[in-house]
């Protein structure tokens, strides 16, 4: 690939609000990402890559009560704006100390302008809220800390 190629990339994700790309064409890979800390870089380089974690976003609850072991967490299926509530003017869908059932509608995670409801997919009670309302969530990023029953 070469840097006419990567530019038009860049716009493609500018014009659909992307912020993650990534694209393997034979030996060459592409990583690209929007509104990462300045220490993340975007690499371009033939062959496999490792790919550092994003790191876990500011808690927005209490601080943990439980270990972590003894908690299920309920990860961002998808890179994302997350959102706690259906509208800004809603009460959040869930708080630190809400009880959940495996049906129950956690947040929202916004992707390429489409809502998508979070659900639980598992019954216990919120002890940790991972995540501030607005904040862009990677895939696999840790939302919430549940205390299963």
């Amino acid at each position: 690939m070469d840097i006419k190629d990567i530019r038009q990339l860049v716009k493609l994700m500018v014009e659909n609000d992307l912020s993650e790309l990534e694209i393997a064409d034979g030996p060459s890979k592409v990583h690209l990402r929007r509104g990462a800390d300045p220490s993340q870089v975007a690499a371009v380089a033939p062959g496999p890559q490792a790919v550092a974690p994003p790191a876990p976003g500011p808690a927005a609850g209490d601080t943990q009560v439980e270990p972590a072991e003894n908690l299920v967490e309920i990860r961002s299926p998808m890179v994302g704006t997350f959102y706690t509530a259906s509208s800004p003017d809603s009460e959040p869908y869930i708080q630190a100390g809400s009880a959940v059932t495996e049906d129950a509608v956690v947040c929202i995670v916004e992707a390429m302008k489409v809502m998508n409801e979070i659900k639980a997919e598992c019954t216990g009670v919120v002890r940790e809220v991972c995540v501030n309302n607005a904040q862009p969530v990677e895939f696999g990023q840790v939302l919430f800390r549940v205390k299963p029953s």
